[in-house]
C-alpha cells in the first residue's frame, strides 16, 4: 500500500530543478517571434525541450535545419517523422544567419533532422548554413550537431568540414549497440 507524505513534509525540489514559465522581461518572446518570423525551426520546439523558456529567455536557441520532418522514427525522439514533402529551403541558411545576427549570438549551434531522401543527406545544406553564418557573423563560432549521413559518410563529411565549423558533433544515439 502506497501512502504519500503530506505536502508540508515532502522535501522541497532544488531551485535548479524548477522549470519556470517565461516572464515578460525575458527574451523568450522576442526569440520566439524572430524564429517564427524567419520560418525557422529549433530543436528546442521540435523535441519539446523542457528548458526552452530558460534558453530562449537568455536569447539562445539550437537551430534545426532541413525542415521539421525527419526521415527516421527513433523511439527516443519527439521530432516529427515521415516523408518530407519539400526539398530543403535554399534560403534557410540566409534566414538563419539573419536570425543569429539579430540575436547577437557569439556561438551558433545548428542541428538537423535526418534527410535520407536527399542524395547527400543534407551535407551541402549544412555547408551553406555554415558559410552564411560566417559571412553574416564573422566573429561568431559555429557548432554543428550532425546526423550520420548514412551511406555517404565520407563525401558528406568532406563537404561539411570544408565549410570549417569550429565545433563538430555527431549524434551518437544512432549507432548500433
Amino acid at each position: 500500500m502506497h501512502t504519500s507524505l503530506p505536502v508540508a513534509d515532502r522535501p522541497r525540489r532544488p531551485e535548479w530543478m524548477k522549470v519556470r514559465a517565461p516572464s515578460a522581461d525575458s527574451r523568450y518572446f522576442d526569440v520566439r517571434k524572430l524564429i517564427h518570423g524567419q520560418r525557422l525551426h529549433t530543436i528546442c520546439e521540435e523535441a519539446r525541450c523542457p528548458n526552452i523558456a530558460e534558453c530562449w529567455g537568455r536569447g539562445t536557441a539550437t537551430f534545426q535545419i532541413l525542415g521539421e520532418t525527419c526521415t527516421r522514427a527513433c523511439r527516443y525522439c519527439y521530432v516529427h517523422s515521415g516523408r518530407p514533402e519539400d526539398p530543403p529551403d535554399a534560403l534557410e541558411p540566409l534566414r538563419l544567419a539573419h536570425a543569429a545576427a539579430q540575436m547577437e549570438l557569439k556561438h551558433v549551434v545548428v542541428t538537423s533532422v535526418d534527410r535520407d531522401d536527399i542524395p547527400d543527406r543534407g551535407a551541402a545544406h549544412y555547408a551553406a548554413t555554415i558559410r552564411a553564418l560566417k559571412a553574416k557573423l564573422p566573429h561568431a563560432s559555429v557548432e554543428v550537431l550532425t546526423p550520420d549521413f548514412l551511406g555517404v559518410e565520407e563525401e558528406a563529411l568532406q563537404t561539411l568540414l570544408a565549410a570549417r565549423p569550429e565545433v563538430f558533433n555527431h549524434n551518437i544515439e544512432t549507432v548500433r549497440r
